[in-house]
């Protein structure tokens, strides 16, 4: 093969994935999630984590079949990284260190309530009530709590990536909300194409699920409150659609310049052929109703990865369930593909897994190059009542066998940040 076989249509390094790795509701596992993915199985159910009596919204797509040392969002959020890095590096064929730089996708943290109510109840008394935080770091004198402090570090999950795998460099850990998992991957695109590593690890995590995060979600008026049954309620681009489902899990994606992967003779399971990302500043948690932003990221994924708008056989929607957002998803999909809209093939896994916030773009990443490697479209479940107002494929409620060559992955987050990604097969 020549040099030109590896460089992409602006003469940079075409970048391949070697390895995955997922988590879901679903289960552990790339092949249990798929199957259940493409059954339409949904992972959603009652939340039993914490008390919900009181509460609007019930039902959540937890992960709790990972034993964990310490009941918080660190632990949960590193041990679902940790176990699909270990399958993704396993599906790569890299034994030993990684020796490539880490781009992790990691949730905001901040200790739990039950945390804080403990520190409270041993800070010492003070001339000067009002002054909790004074109270809080006294009473850490007192007694360290290493725990504690960790549930406090945002960086702390990278690094325990870093030092278990062999990263090489400083760890990059970032949060742009439900866009994070999308830009690690873009992250680690841009790291190969610049010529700066030949491989990349990019992980997304999010095992923050905590009584607080659910009313926090729940005064916005952005959860389903549509509890009985718990399976029915994400329903994307549904007319009856309430809000979306707060859910949990992991990905992994292993990054390789294809020339470095051709070398090393790994199977290569799909080439991340474009990137766009635009910022909206309409609202701090709603997306700017015209869409702008969203078309211009869409469009900006497409320059990226050379093609146009007939190059995408199918899509893997933002869809979270929400009235407004699926809306404006369907807007800003319209403007960029006009008429074909109608007839490209779309799903939305949130349907089955509920939105897995920090790390839905490398999860739905994953699902959408499993998409194209076994011919199979999942479903969109739920989807018994059309929005007359949104017309889309969506792939109702049964998976469809049908081949396709390039995917568009969206995923517009709270705080106007906006990801796509656009993946491709193996090229010839």
């Amino acid at each position: 093969m020549t040099e030109a076989t590896y460089k992409d249509h602006l003469g940079r390094p075409i970048v391949a994935v070697t390895g995955m790795g997922i988590i879901t509701s679903l289960g552990q596992g790339l092949k249990d999630n798929w199957a259940a993915l493409t059954s339409g199985t949904s992972g959603i159910h009652g939340i039993t984590r914490f008390p919900t009596d009181g509460l609007s919204t019930r039902i959540a797509g937890t992960v709790d079949f990972i034993d964990i040392p310490v009941p918080n969002a660190v632990e949960r959020s590193y041990a679902f990284a940790r176990e699909t890095t270990i399958e993704a590096l396993a599906d790569a064929g890299i034994p030993g260190d990684f020796n490539g730089p880490l781009f992790l996708a990691a949730p905001p943290i901040e200790p739990e309530w039950s945390a804080r109510f403990d520190l409270a109840d041993r800070s010492p008394p003070s001339d000067h009530p009002g002054d909790a935080y004074e109270r809080f770091l006294a009473a850490m004198r007192q007694r360290t709590d290493a725990a504690f402090h960790e549930a406090a570090l945002f960086g702390a999950i990278s690094e325990r990536l870093a030092d278990r795998f062999g990263t090489r460099g400083l760890p990059v850990t970032l949060s742009t909300a439900c866009a994070s998992g999308a830009t690690a991957i873009q992250l680690g695109i841009e790291a190969i194409r610049q010529g700066r590593t030949d491989r990349a690890l990019a992980v997304a995590t999010d095992g923050s699920l905590s009584a607080e995060a659910l009313i926090r979600f729940s005064l916005l008026s952005a959860l389903s409150t549509q509890n009985d049954p718990p399976t029915k309620a994400s329903k994307p681009f549904s007319k009856d659609r309430d809000g979306f489902v707060i859910a949990e899990g992991a990905a992994t994606l292993v990054l390789e310049s294809l020339e470095a992967a051709v070398a090393r003779g790994a199977k290569v399971l799909g080439i991340m052929k474009g990137a766009g990302e635009k910022a909206d500043s309409f609202h701090r948690t709603r997306s700017s109703p015209d869409g702008g932003p969203a078309i211009a990221t869409i469009r900006a994924a497409l320059a990226d990865a050379g093609i146009d708008e007939s190059g995408i056989g199918y899509i893997n929607a933002h869809g979270t369930s929400t009235p407004e957002n699926d809306k404006m998803e369907y807007g800003s999909m319209l403007a960029v593909f006009g008429e074909r809209m109608a007839s490209i093939p779309l799903s939305s896994n949130k349907s089955m897994i509920g939105h897995t916030l920090t790390a839905a773009g490398a999860v739905e990443a994953v699902f959408s190059l499993q998409t194209m490697l076994t011919g199979t479209l999942p479903p969109t479940i739920n989807y018994n009542n059309p929005d007359p107002s949104i017309v889309l494929d969506v792939v109702p409620n049964k998976k469809r066998e049908q081949q396709v060559s390039a995917v568009l992955s969206n995923s517009f987050g709270f705080g106007g940040q906006n990801a796509s990604l656009v993946m491709a097969l193996e090229p010839a």
